[in-house]
């Protein structure tokens, strides 16, 4: 075989061992990307219950702003309408008393129904930014997977280029 087919194996050889070396690094980058990607979609994910956590904060101050509202209301409105009609005579049952306060409670039902749908739409807002966030964390996980895939893809094609070219090496120095 003599130096010339010893430097045509050891050729052979080298390519076979760079293209499965190369495979074992794309497969272990591969690995790594996938962990990375699904390292940021839990961070992403994390976004989900901080909104829970954002609505239950909204919906509690609702109820709590709903109640103070009707208390002052009753307190200050109502019964400001209340002691001055008493104060000046006016009997609070008929006539004008009666309809100012009954004016005074539609704008508060106004007024209420008003806080309702605001507290609506801040919690379809938050169910819309919690849905984002479930698919940014879903496309994050997928872009992890398809570069995992490339980078496996690129790894078999250094192998595969590696055994061709260690086979064609070795034909072409007839060792075969």
């Amino acid at each position: 075989m003599g130096v010339s087919g010893a430097m045509a194996a050891i050729s052979a050889g080298s390519n076979i061992v760079g293209g499965i070396s190369s495979k074992s690094a794309a497969d272990n980058a591969a690995e790594k990307a996938q962990a990375a990607a699904n390292f940021n979609a839990g961070i992403i994910e994390r976004d989900i219950g901080l909104l829970e956590k954002q609505r239950g904060i909204i919906n509690t101050q609702f109820g709590i702003d709903n109640k103070r509202s009707l208390s002052a209301f009753n307190r200050e409105v109502q019964g400001t309408v209340i002691a001055s009609a008493g104060y000046a005579g006016y009997e609070i049952s008929e006539g004008t008393p009666l309809e100012i306060l009954r004016s005074n409670a539609r704008e508060m039902d106004y007024q209420l129904a008003v806080g309702e749908f605001n507290n609506e739409v801040a919690n379809l807002q938050i169910s819309d930014a919690q849905e984002d966030s479930r698919l940014n964390a879903e496309l994050t996980r997928m872009s992890g997977q398809a570069t995992g895939m490339q980078l496996k893809a690129e790894g078999r094609a250094s192998l595969i280029s590696g055994i061709g070219a260690g086979a064609k090496s070795a034909y072409n120095s007839g060792l075969f």
